[in-house]
């Protein structure tokens, strides 16, 4: 049985509360991802999306020096390490999401995605199902 805890990624670019949108939009660019979490100190506040920067940012006329904390998405769907890779799939695809923060006494320790579980062998079945129910939405969250 494989765990979140074999496949996630550890190596997460994070945000805090006294970044503003435009440094978090930089950070999503320079490192070629669409989402970003919020940490303050070590625990998991909220995750800031490509999406949220122009539905909660500049829809909303926010500018670029507004707090990542009013844009951010607070009601967050996680998992911890021992998380088995489908019930992470399952998760991802009830709640719509590509992402999935993991968290280990309350502190973020990685992040899962759809492609860290179809990379891994035994949850490419897992990873589809989640990549077929998320993609019949057009409402996507982080």
């Amino acid at each position: 049985m494989n765990y979140v805890g074999d496949v996630m990624s550890t190596s997460v670019e994070c945000c805090t509360p006294l970044d503003n949108v435009y440094e978090a939009a930089v950070k999503m660019k320079e490192n070629d991802v669409g989402a970003i979490p919020v940490v303050n100190k070590d625990e998991l506040i909220g995750m800031i999306t490509d999406r949220d920067l122009v539905i909660r940012g500049y829809a909303e006329k926010r500018s670029g020096s507004n707090s990542v904390i009013n844009v951010m998405t607070e009601q967050l769907i996680t998992c911890n390490p021992k998380t088995t890779v489908e019930e992470a799939a399952n998760l991802m695809a009830e709640h719509q999401i590509r992402r999935l923060p993991v968290v280990e006494h309350g502190n973020m320790v990685g992040i899962v995605s759809l492609g860290d579980l179809a990379i891994n062998n035994m949850s490419d079945e897992s990873a589809g199902h989640a990549l077929t129910e998320i993609s019949e939405t057009d409402e996507l969250h982080h």
